[in-house]
């Protein structure tokens, strides 16, 4: 589903990625890891169009994309979930929810019923103000929003910052869920680690704005995990 080749990016006069590629398939998550501050956050920006490569190129289903926008990321099947979520505060859950429909046509645009058998506590509570929910909840319709897009690529950020432990396991469950429909590919940025091994197929580790390491399950212990994230 994506390809992207020899991805470098600046902001301003600082360069934070050097020749970066990955590849990431439909019907896996592939795991992105490594210390803060080594430009896990700057390669899901440009791969979402919010700021693009100085040079490079990214292929999405064998089409090269030219991703200058977060819209046309959005148009071409790129979602994006932010780390810190993102939600807007003042609009209920709901319209959080269909600022999804900008990318879709008309004809799209309604909300899945398995957007609330996936998150039932958005159905709820889909009255309320985005800022009155908690983390777990904001984290859950930061996730739903995405999902709502109908994406062939899903980015996501940090999803378990600061959220707890029952509300990690439901994004877990989603996560294996969407895998296994094998519609998207999926790339996950974290750092909790228990988290990152139990779902990654693939991971790529990332030190100094530069691919440290690049491997499947089959070769990559969690021994191996924890030694790159320095635990």
């Amino acid at each position: 589903m994506l390809d992207l080749q020899n991805l470098t990016l600046h902001y301003g006069q600082s360069q934070i990625l050097f020749d970066m590629s990955l590849s990431a398939a439909k019907g896996q998550i592939t795991a992105v890891i490594g210390n803060n501050g080594v430009g896990k956050t700057s390669l899901l920006k440009a791969i979402a169009g919010r700021h693009p490569a100085s040079v490079g190129t990214i292929s999405l289903d064998g089409e090269t994309a030219q991703l200058s926008t977060a819209f046309a990321a959005a148009r071409m099947g790129v979602a994006y979930v932010p780390q810190g979520r993102e939600v807007f505060p003042m609009m209920s859950v709901l319209e959080n929810l269909e600022t999804g429909f900008a990318c879709l046509p008309k004809r799209q645009r309604s909300i899945p019923h398995e957007i609330f058998d996936l998150f039932p506590v958005l159905y709820d509570m889909r009255g309320r103000r985005g800022g009155d929910l908690s983390g777990g909840q904001q984290q859950q319709l930061a996730i739903a929003r995405a999902l709502i897009t109908k994406p062939k690529l899903l980015l996501l950020d940090e999803p378990t910052e600061g959220i707890q432990p029952n509300v990690i396991q439901q994004i877990g469950d989603t996560l294996r869920h969407l895998r296994k429909q094998g519609d998207m590919a999926i790339i996950l940025v974290e750092q909790n680690a228990d988290f990152a091994y139990s779902l990654g197929d693939n991971f790529i580790v990332v030190e100094g704005g530069r691919t440290k390491r690049h491997a499947d399950k089959s070769s990559y212990s969690m021994g191996l995990l924890l030694e790159d994230l320095a635990l």
